[in-house]
């Protein structure tokens, strides 16, 4: 996916979530097959949206595992969604890993299920500054929280 496909993409999400608030309920059928190709059909959008992110950045999955703390074995089976967390943080340690940009941290989250990063929370907004200024290093990122008087990113129990 080159630059212009990525941020199509990123733009497409938003526009379809806006477009969505002045569909009524009697359009909606119309609305869903007139954008077809920017909805998410995937059984596993998670696991697609991580490979292709890792393609993109060209970041052998293995290293981002390494990098976020996690056996290879429980990474792989993460992103292919053959186990579940409840650890926010494990998907998080994942995103900081490959070193995602705060939109498509947002985007993994939303899409494994859970709440996206929000300021309005003391310990999101320590992440979302580091992620904003390039803070991935795992110890680098627990100890600005630990500064800021907030939980570490814990590991997930594997």
């Amino acid at each position: 996916m080159n630059d212009s496909q990525k941020e199509s993409y990123e733009q497409g999400g938003r526009k379809l979530s806006e477009e969505l608030l002045s569909v009524c309920q009697d359009e909606l059928a119309d609305f869903l097959e007139q954008n077809r190709e920017g909805l998410i059909i995937s059984p596993r959008p998670f696991a697609d949206y991580m490979r292709m992110k890792f393609r993109e950045k060209g970041i052998l999955q293995q290293n981002a595992f390494l990098a976020a703390d996690l056996s290879e074995n429980y990474g792989y089976k993460l992103i292919a969604e053959e186990k579940h967390t409840r650890q926010r943080d494990t998907i998080l340690r994942l995103c900081f890993a490959a070193r995602f940009r705060l939109e498509e941290v947002q985007e993994a989250l939303i899409l494994y299920g859970m709440a996206p990063l929000h300021g309005r929370f003391p310990r999101d907004a320590v992440l979302i500054v580091a992620i904003q200024k390039g803070v991935y290093d795992m110890r680098e990122v627990n100890a600005l929280l630990e500064s800021c008087g907030q939980q570490l990113l814990v590991k997930d129990y594997e």
